[in-house]
């Protein structure tokens, strides 16, 4: 980051708009208006549009004394349009807004933006618009994603069945052991300011934390194949915890098997080496913003092959059978949420 050292007040409301946006050009056809006038304005004529806001707050959802503001424009924008591909939608558009107190300069939301910039670049939509405020304390940033797809083609979150298999893309648990090794560099520093974090041998888990990705490919791979997924949702507060929302919504129950969840190298090793057991960390860790669907037993052969990072996870049961977790034991467990909670004390 340049040492230079802007005030944001000698730009001015308008001025910092115009500033923190004059690179983003729009490339959505769908864009009719973009930042500069007083709303964005947005075509589709043959298609849904899908609306998700999500909230930033500094303390709560990030850490600056380890997240650099670049990763957190681009992990902002990515969590967002994870919500639009798990309804099976394309995003085209978000907006951005933000609430600073005045120890950020414009050198430093130059930094924030340009990650903004890469994660529009990498996904393909555009910035259409949002507001800035100050705020007393910290940095509070607020994203909506715009997308757009045909009816017939959303998928919700209740449309499970029974008999259905249960599936998940990439690994789980990675994004909250990557955090609990950036917690305890974090301490270590606090202790010994001459200490060097390290993080040379954790750049995987480290990475999932602080630069997730959205899975677009799964949704072109799904349909490439034709497969339309009978309930979805994106993995942000923890497997046990999506898992409860489709069963809820669906009015179903699912039993799922311990050896079939996908858990990472890495993150089972890191996990043995905080105490923690794997499993756990994978049922109840949160932001790896992988995609939870259901698909019917015609489509569990598409699913189930080494073309696509996919794990069939389990089935889709009878609701009076609950949620449940085979162990590679055979043992038995009931599936507790216990992922991430907004608004625990």
């Amino acid at each position: 980051m340049s040492e230079k050292h802007t005030p944001v007040g000698s730009l001015g409301e308008f001025g910092l708009i115009d500033h923190l946006t004059k690179n983003f050009k729009l490339k959505q056809a769908s864009s009719i208006k973009g930042v500069g006038d007083d709303a964005a304005v947005i075509e589709h004529t043959d298609a849904c549009t899908v609306l998700s806001t999500d909230l930033l707050i500094e303390g709560v959802h990030f850490d600056l004394s380890f997240m650099p503001l670049k990763h957190l424009g681009y992990k902002a924008v990515v969590v967002n349009l994870s919500d639009i591909y798990a309804m099976n939608a394309e995003p085209t558009q978000i907006t951005v807004s933000l609430a600073i107190s005045n120890r950020f300069s414009v050198e430093a939301l130059d930094e924030l933006y340009a990650g903004i910039h890469h994660a529009c670049d990498m996904y393909g939509v555009d910035l259409v618009g949002g507001d800035t405020t100050s705020s007393v304390q910290g940095l509070n940033i607020s994203i909506t994603a715009v997308g757009r797809a045909k009816k017939d083609d959303l998928v919700y979150r209740d449309g499970a069945k029974e008999g259905d298999f249960v599936c998940v893309s990439g690994d789980l648990g990675s994004a909250y052991m990557g955090l609990q090794i950036l917690n305890r560099e974090k301490h270590v520093y606090l202790e010994n300011p001459d200490m060097q974090p390290q993080l040379d041998n954790h750049q995987y888990l480290v990475g999932r934390q602080l630069k997730p990705e959205a899975r677009k490919d799964i949704i072109a791979y799904l349909k490439e194949f034709n497969i339309k997924p009978t309930a979805m949702i994106d993995v942000s507060d923890g497997l046990s915890s999506e898992l409860m929302h489709i069963c809820t919504q669906s009015k179903v129950g699912c039993h799922i098997y311990e050896a079939n969840v996908p858990v990472n190298n890495d993150t089972y090793n890191q996990a043995l080496e905080f105490n923690m057991d794997p499993i756990t960390t994978a049922l109840s860790g949160g932001e790896d913003y992988e995609l939870l669907f259901t698909v019917s037993p015609a489509d569990e052969s598409k699913i189930n092959t080494d073309d696509i990072d996919i794990s069939v996870i389990g089935k889709i049961v009878n609701k009076d059978k609950g949620l449940t977790l085979q162990t590679r034991a055979n043992h038995l467990h009931k599936l507790i949420a216990q992922g991430w909670n907004a608004f625990k004390n």
